[in-house]
């Protein structure tokens, strides 16, 4: 009980703080901001910070050791807030929003949403690269796979919903999400797909066992549409269930708001491909983009790309009836980009990040990459993200210095 009371004590004055920030009036200008941008109005470009504690400067800043709460449940939400308070600082055009969201237990996890736990070895250096191992090397395997329904344990999740709204439940709006398990990576097939089979094996099914691996698609497909659409039969998809790896706004769109029940209609929807940018246009289109438009037309709006290379595919993403923004990432051409995209849909710009703050700091270098940005992207709706970020070699005030700088050049 002891711990609990000083660990309560610490989050409240954290949610205090953070809800100081919700507040300010700036956040309601970035919700116009966005929602102009999205609705390919002409605004200044946005320029928005995109870090988590996956990457490493923030994992070991934010690690258990440096953080104050003992218990598990009530660390999480000192590192959320500490985290945004962080970035906040920044001034990007995040928008911080006036609740804190609660995860519902489910039925799936990130490591085993298909039946089979993901097989993955990890490097044995610090911070190496981990190698995904197949968890159906055989066709005739197939079977063990399973599409998962979508289930919450209400029971569970009442426990940690009390537990939380006790200790800063009059402080903060509590958001549940009961999103479905297959949402974001996790239901654009592509992530998975990689996984179940292998990412080098993906390739050679195409040229190999072309019947086999439709067979998997189909079926990917069918378990995530049969998912979210229970899912949204239960009323568990709401207006803060969209994602666009931006600011989900658009001024088609109804606003968003906590525990408000919604359709996919209503909502932005996330997918990408990464694991094919080595592969055709065409190998694409048949053996991924085919099995996710009926996933992705269900929802208002959609944002293509996370990491791939989208140079080649522009015209084979314009099939997409729904689709409004695409990825312009660091290994694309992004001139090439521009070109083909024009006013047609958001360009969703992501510099390299070791250009602009990984490595060492250089304003010039800045300031002729994103220069030569705002050129090839005078006839485009664009914003800037910058993303991916793995270490800002122990100056965390880079990040208010690039936002600055972009917004120097770009107005």
């Amino acid at each position: 009980m002891l711990t609990d009371e000083k660990d309560i004590k610490i989050i409240r004055e954290l949610a205090k703080k953070y809800m100081e920030i919700a507040n300010k009036p700036v956040q309601e200008e970035r919700r116009k901001l966005w929602s102009g941008h999205f609705s390919k109005k002409r605004t200044r470009p946005p320029v928005i910070l995109v870090n988590g504690y996956w990457e490493a400067w923030c994992k070991e800043m934010f690690a258990d050791k440096n953080l104050e709460c003992e218990d598990g449940f009530f660390r999480g939400f000192e590192r959320v807030f500490k985290m945004r308070i962080l970035f906040d600082e920044a001034g990007d055009d995040s928008i911080n929003e006036p609740w804190i969201e609660l995860a519902a237990t489910q039925e799936g996890t990130w490591d085993n949403h298909w039946g089979i736990d993901r097989q993955m070895t990890k490097s044995a250096q610090k911070g190496g690269a981990f190698h995904l191992e197949a968890m159906i090397k055989d066709w005739k395997e197939i079977g063990r796979l399973k599409a998962l329904h979508h289930k919450i344990n209400e029971e569970d999740t009442g426990r940690k919903y009390a537990r939380l709204s006790e200790a800063i439940g009059k402080i903060i709006t509590i958001d549940i999400v009961r999103n479905p398990v297959y949402l974001g990576f996790m239901g654009d097939i592509s992530t998975d797909l990689a996984t179940i089979r292998g990412l080098e094996q993906v390739m050679i099914d195409m040229y190999e066992s072309p019947g086999e691996l439709h067979q998997l698609l189909a079926f990917m497909r069918d378990g995530i549409l049969r998912n979210q659409k229970e899912a949204e039969d239960a009323g568990h998809f709401t207006l803060t269930s969209g994602s666009n790896q931006a600011m989900p706004y658009c001024n088609e769109l109804p606003r968003r708001k906590p525990n408000t029940p919604a359709k996919r209609k209503d909502l932005w929807g996330f997918f990408a491909s990464q694991e094919l940018t080595l592969v055709s246009p065409e190998f694409h289109d048949e053996f991924m983009l085919r099995y996710q438009q009926p996933i992705m037309e269900n929802f208002a709006m959609t944002h293509y790309g996370c990491c791939e290379d989208l140079t080649k595919k522009i015209d084979m993403l314009r099939k997409v009836k729904n689709l409004r923004s695409i990825a312009v990432t660091p290994v694309s051409n992004y001139r090439k980009c521009a070109e083909q995209i024009k006013k047609d849909y958001i360009c969703s710009y992501r510099p390299n990040p070791t250009d602009m703050v990984c490595t060492s700091w250089d304003e010039d270098r800045i300031k002729r990459i994103i220069g030569d940005a705002k050129d090839a992207f005078k006839e485009s709706y664009w914003h800037i993200m910058l993303k991916d970020v793995e270490t800002l070699q122990g100056d965390v005030s880079r990040l208010k210095k690039w936002v600055d700088i972009v917004r120097s050049i770009t107005g």
